[in-house]
């Protein structure tokens, strides 16, 4: 089997190599490359001293990464973590959320990403037409939309989003997670849970009646208890910045930095200590991870930095869930697991070929929709809405319309009118 993984310089690399080489997959190479060949040339020897028995090639081209593999990963960043931080910024000066994935922040990082990735898509299909496309890269169901809409390549979307939210309420109901069924629906970072099932008995009853226990089913007080209860879902905790923007916004002024500055900051260091030729690469490595790893969402929740855990201990997020996916199709396993597909009709109030996330049976037939029903009335509005925004986002990607552009930024939820959307146009220097 080959991997290849498009974007390998990007830092989360390494650990993907780790777990990949930890599996029990037939793995005899991996292929990395990157634009950036100077930061390969730093994660290269690390990401190789991390494959084991694997065969690890880092690429000067992308045909040569993509030809003949079986799975390829893309987790592109166009503009760098420099260009999430300088949106994060300008949006924030508007007084909106700045967040790589959703508002404006997640507009421009779609503008930039989808003609590229678009492109990778086309080359795969060329150079390896029978490959699982592995998309990492955000927005995740944005890009994994224009690449199905455009090429018809084989991709899937993963986020971890999702399971990290069954994780904990499994937690905070003391069940053991492997063994329940999660009913959950919606879109990429614009998700709810609306029930859990234990040996076919639903358990969320247990939260709703007990408002203690269900404040602890996230890492800070991101919703009002009185409001989860009404609402009667578990939303992932994106929804914070659509159900609790201000609050957000608050936030990330009042810490004077923004989350992509930071990672911005930590990733220069990391590269820097790599760089060195006395570095232990792994030791360097590993307190990254865990740095990072403890800072997610300080600044939006204002909460304080989580303890560490050991990110060596097993895979976690992204890299966990994208393990997952290639065994299950490569061993035919039928796992489910969470993921952005072609909504197929699923969920009703959005159109067939939108992208959507719902729990898949994966298996090598790829990853297939289970049916989730209905959507809630408290939320069909803002997921149609959410999907019409995505829809025109792509659109105006692919055409590079101005006018279009404005169009699909004022149709966002966090944006407030069309003046609004043209002045973050221009400040974003997307016209």
């Amino acid at each position: 089997m080959k991997i290849a993984v498009i974007g390998g310089a990007g830092v989360r690399t390494p650990l993907l190599v780790h777990g990949l080489s930890s599996s029990d997959l037939p793995i005899e190479e991996l292929a990395l490359y990157d634009t950036d060949q100077a930061r390969l040339a730093v994660i290269g020897p690390l990401a190789r001293q991390l494959a084991g028995r694997i065969v690890l090639r880092t690429c000067s081209t992308s045909a040569e990464c993509i030809d003949g593999a079986d799975f390829v990963f893309t987790s592109i960043r166009i503009g760098g973590i420099e260009g999430r931080a300088r949106d994060e910024a300008i949006v924030l000066q508007h007084g909106i959320v700045g967040q790589e994935t959703v508002g404006p922040g997640g507009f421009a990082m779609a503008m930039r990403t989808i003609p590229p990735m678009v492109r990778y898509a086309r080359e795969i299909v060329a150079k390896a037409a029978r490959a699982w496309i592995i998309n990492f890269t955000n927005p995740v169901g944005i890009i994994t939309q224009a690449v199905l809409q455009e090429t018809g390549a084989n991709i899937i979307g993963i986020c971890d989003t999702p399971t990290e939210l069954f994780h904990e309420v499994a937690r905070v109901l003391g069940l053991q997670e492997a063994e329940c069924y999660f009913d959950y629906f919606g879109l990429n970072h614009l998700g709810w849970l609306r029930e859990v099932y234990h040996q076919g008995e639903p358990q969320l009853h247990r939260l709703w009646s007990d408002p203690d226990r269900l404040s602890d089913v996230y890492r800070a007080e991101l919703f009002d208890r009185d409001f989860l209860m009404d609402l009667k879902l578990l939303p992932t905790e994106y929804l914070y910045y659509y159900y609790r923007p201000e609050k957000a916004v608050e936030n990330i002024r009042r810490a004077g930095t923004t989350r992509g500055s930071v990672i911005g900051k930590l990733n220069t260091q990391l590269i820097a200590d790599l760089g060195r030729s006395d570095a232990d690469g792994v030791r360097i490595y590993g307190n990254y991870l865990a740095a990072r790893n403890a800072s997610y969402m300080q600044i939006e929740w204002a909460s304080a930095a989580s303890a560490p855990s050991s990110p060596w201990a097993a895979l976690t997020g992204y890299d966990k869930i994208a393990l997952a996916v290639v065994r299950s199709i490569y061993f035919n396993s039928s796992l489910i697991i969470p993921l952005d597909v072609l909504n197929r009709g699923n969920i009703r109030c959005l159109e067939y070929k939108d992208v959507v996330e719902v729990p898949c049976v994966v298996n090598n037939n790829g990853a297939l929709p289970l049916n989730v029903g209905p959507t809630p009335d408290s939320v069909r509005d803002l997921i149609v809405r959410v999907k019409e925004y995505e829809r025109l986002t792509t659109e105006a990607a692919l055409s590079g319309n101005r006018d279009l552009a404005c169009r699909a930024l004022a149709a966002n939820p966090l944006v407030p009118d069309t003046v609004t959307a043209r002045s973050l146009l221009s400040d974003l220097g997307l016209t």
